[in-house]
């Protein structure tokens, strides 16, 4: 693996990311698992293997799509139930009949994103979740429900609603208890950012230390340490269903192991392995699985040799993973490509290249 390595030196000397994070795994074993540059270019800290970043959108796939996955697990939710019947406030508007389903796969018809941070800012901290929500329910459709496909973080807060609504947990709690806790995964969590008994910046000072900085936001005025990246997030809190977790890589291939095997019928602790073998169904002219995005048929950021039964996902920090359940090989990314500015989109040429690369060491 010494050209994978050479290669990622090469990421940080031409700027791509400060610093990063490669692990590589083959069936259950880790083949490769290193860190490269630095996690604050200001301190000049170095990365270290077990540097936790902001995992970004990998949120939806580890803690909101699992989250719902339980639910369903345990017959409190459907695939196919509307949202009319769970949350109210949306009976009478146009997205009442959207389903789980819909939510799941980026079929819904909301729209992508929109600033609503700074609307938001605003309203007592303690009002802001209820406003948000308030905001994307009266929010117009921007396509038809079940046709067209549009990646939207709107559709995966309303998710987090869901499992708030029928659990009776916050999300956080709610994944970290079912899914999180039962794997024996200690450093996946989000930072609330309206509490600082939950916040490791006031907690404690090692686990501080361990979290990369990602931007210089000129819009909260600060190098952003512990303490979410999204705008949408941050402003509700830090704990949403797009975004807030954060993570180490060994916790990423903690879950994303038993993701693996639950989709190959193997043991496993907790996911049902029958369930996740049908969330894991594409529908021809969908690019994403259920929760999950699928390696596209041309310009990949997976790269051209992960198979048609690969799931995975981008972080816009800088994070990745990526699950080849027909190799059994998983490579997770982690980078903090945004530090300092999230102008720096170099990574989008970088990924497939590194898989690539990596792919052909092991293939």
């Amino acid at each position: 693996m010494k050209p994978v390595s050479q290669m990622m030196a090469k990421g940080v000397k031409e700027g791509i990311f400060p610093g990063a994070v490669l692990l590589v795994s083959v069936e259950d074993e880790i083949r490769y698992f290193k860190c490269f540059g630095v996690s604050d270019i200001f301190s000049g800290a170095v990365m270290k293997k077990n540097s936790i970043f902001d995992l970004a959108s990998l949120t939806k796939p580890f803690s909101t799509s699992m989250a719902v996955f339980k639910l369903i697990e345990q017959n409190k939710l459907l695939m196919d139930q509307d949202l009319s019947s769970i949350i109210k406030e949306v009976s009478l508007n146009s997205k009442a009949d959207i389903t789980i389903r819909e939510l799941l796969y980026h079929t819904s018809g909301l729209v992508a994103h929109k600033e609503y941070f700074k609307e938001l800012t605003n309203n007592k901290k303690t009002l802001r979740r209820d406003k948000l929500r308030e905001l994307i329910i009266t929010e117009p459709l921007v396509g038809k429900p079940g046709e067209n496909q549009i990646y939207s973080d709107l559709g995966f807060i309303i998710l987090a609603w869901v499992v708030e609504i029928i659990s009776g947990k916050r999300i956080d709690r709610f994944v970290d208890e079912q899914v999180y806790k039962v794997l024996g995964i200690d450093d996946f969590f989000f930072i609330d950012n309206f509490s600082l008994h939950s916040n490791p910046s006031a907690s404690s000072a090692d686990l501080y230390e361990r979290i990369v900085p990602t931007e210089k936001c000129p819009w909260r005025e600060k190098l952003l340490r512990a303490e979410v990246h999204d705008d949408n997030a941050w402003v509700v809190g830090g704990i949403e269903g797009h975004a807030g977790l954060f993570g180490d890589a060994f916790s990423v291939w903690q879950i994303s192991m038993e993701i693996m095997n639950a989709i190959k019928g193997k043991e496993t602790k907790a996911l049902n392995s029958k369930l996740m073998q049908k969330f894991m169904v594409k529908k021809k002219e969908s690019e994403f699985k259920a929760g999950f995005d699928t390696p596209s048929k041309y310009g990949s950021s997976s790269g051209k040799y992960f198979s048609d039964k690969s799931i995975g996902h981008l972080g816009f920090t800088g994070t990745s993973f990526w699950i080849d359940p027909e190799n059994s090989i998983i490579i997770i990314l982690l980078t903090n490509r945004v530090h300092p500015d999230r102008k720096n989109e170099k990574i989008k040429f970088f990924r497939p290249q590194i898989h690539n690369l990596i792919m052909e060491q092991i293939l």
